[in-house]
């Protein structure tokens, strides 16, 4: 698991475009990079739109956000489109960014368990270097819950 303070290696993933972004595209800027399980279910649109509507705030700040999820880049394409999302979405296909950041593992449904991608967020300073690491988010709240955290880091 990473901690604060930690140099984020570069990772790259297609978006809803099917365009190529990195993290280090992002060097000199915040960054959140936000996990979650499935594009257009009840929490992960929730969080998406929390973000969506603090997105003017965060862009006024400088901050980039990109939300990572499993989904293909056609699914994200889909997902963007419904809600208006005006943030970066990406397609992690293979988990590879999703387990360095440490956002896969067991979750329970009905008590019965099964592995998944947990529901997590991170910052990334402006040096690629974790700022802050919040491994259990609450959907509805978890953009207005990272600017907090950002300004308290």
């Amino acid at each position: 698991m990473l901690k604060k303070g930690d140099k984020v290696k570069d990772f790259t993933l297609l978006d809803a475009n099917g365009v190529k972004h990195s993290l280090s595209d992002y060097l000199g800027k915040k960054v959140v990079v936000y996990f979650y399980p499935k594009n257009d279910t009840p929490g992960c649109t929730s969080q998406a739109c929390g973000f969506r509507d603090e997105f003017d705030l965060y862009r006024e700040k400088g901050i980039v956000i990109l939300g990572i999820s499993k989904d293909d880049v056609k699914s994200h394409e889909d997902f963007k489109n419904k809600y208006h999302l005006p943030f970066t979405t990406l397609s992690d296909e293979s988990l590879d960014v999703i387990k360095y950041f440490g956002a896969y593992g067991e979750k329970k449904m009905f008590g019965k368990p099964y592995m998944g991608v947990l529901r997590s967020t991170f910052v990334i300073d402006e040096e690629g270097k974790l700022l802050v690491s919040m491994p259990k988010v609450d959907a509805k709240n978890n953009a207005k819950d990272v600017l907090k955290a950002i300004e308290e880091a």
